[in-house]
This record gives structure tokens, sequence and C-alpha cells, in this order.
């Protein structure tokens, strides 16, 4: 993971690699100002609190939520690192001006994987959609392939250990004031004008 995502403790809020305005249309200033200015840093701010005095206290973010997952007594920990987590990668899997073809290599396994770009878009928008409830879709790399995921709620592909590329939030907080319940409008106009296929291609390498 890049240094703009993982954090050391503290937790910090990472900055936005884009400016408020940048995802217009598809993402109002206004949405993202209350996505990021508040639900992120509500997320931030609770986990920095839950954590003094603990064993996570001097820990980085990822391992806060690898240590966390799966532990009843730890879950409001866990579920704000992985909140925290999710959002900053989320960010990064954004980008003004993207969609479009992808780097050659990452074109290259969507093809063995899902047959086509397209496919593999088709299979992304089906997770985002079809989650039910908040939750999050995701593109993952796995013995060597490209799979589509999704989890519900906080859960996320770190705390198994996994290796997301990118991924697409798919709490309401994220379109509701731009497209109410139309999520698949969301999903679609996210997939065709903002996915950023480099950081997935980043994300293969590192």
């Amino acid at each position: 993971m890049s240094s703009a995502i993982v954090s050391p403790a503290p937790v910090v809020l990472p900055a936005l690699p884009y400016q408020q305005t940048a995802l217009q249309p598809v993402i109002s200033a206004t949405t993202l100002g209350f996505h990021y200015g508040k639900h992120h840093q509500g997320y931030v701010d609770n986990l920095n609190n839950l954590i003094v005095g603990t064993e996570f206290a001097d820990l980085p973010l990822e391992k806060i939520v690898r240590a966390t997952a799966g532990q009843s007594e730890h879950s409001a920990i866990f579920n704000n690192a992985a909140q925290a987590w999710n959002h900053g990668f989320y960010w990064h899997s954004l980008t003004p001006g993207g969609g479009g073809e992808p780097p050659a290599v990452l074109k290259r396994l969507m093809d063995s994987s899902f047959g086509s770009v397209a496919s593999c878009k088709k299979e992304l928008a089906a997770a985002a959609v079809g989650q039910f409830g908040s939750g999050w879709a995701w593109l993952v790399l796995e013995s060597g392939k490209l799979r589509v995921t999704k989890t519900a709620n906080a859960n996320t592909p770190v705390a198994q250990g996994g290796k997301p590329l990118l991924t697409i939030d798919v709490w309401e907080h994220a379109y509701y004031l731009d497209y109410q319940n139309r999520r698949a409008d969301h999903v679609v106009a996210v997939l065709d004008k903002l996915i950023n296929w480099e950081f997935a291609m980043e994300n293969l390498g590192r």
C-alpha cells in the first residue's frame, strides 16, 4: 500500500488526491465534502479515541484492521479502522477523467480473467448494485487472476489478507445526495467516468 493510504498512529485523515470539485458532475462537491469531511473524518476520530491506551495505539492503520478482524471484543475498533482504510483506498480508486481503457497489462489480465474489459465492468457493477444494504464492491487479485467480490458494512478483503486493486463504495452516503435511490446510475457513471485503472495497475505490483 502507498504511504498516502496507510498512516502511522495516531491515525490521520489522508489528503484527497484531487480537489473537492474534481469528480463533478458524477460526484458533487457537496457529496464529497460530507463523505470525506464528515464520514471519513468521523471514522478516523472514533478510531483514535478507541485505541488510546490499547495494544493497537502504535500500529499503522492496516495492521489495526488485520489485528482486530473477527475479534468480537474489538468490533468497534475494527469497524472504524476498516472504514478509515476502505475510504482512503476508495479515494484513490477514483480519478478525474477516469474510466476508459485500462493499461495494457491490466487489460490482458482482465481479458484472461473475465473475457473482456466490458465483462469485468459488468461484474463490478453487478456486485456494487447487488450488495444488499451498505458495503463495497472490489476488484481483487487472487492466485494470479482477477476476481470481483463484495463486502458488507465495514468488511474488507484486507481483513482476510486479500489484495484489493480498487473499490466502489455503495454506502448510501456515497451517492444519495446526487442520485437518491438510483444506485445503479451512480455505479455506471463511476465505472465509465471516474474509475482509476492506473491505481489498480499500481496495486498489481505492490
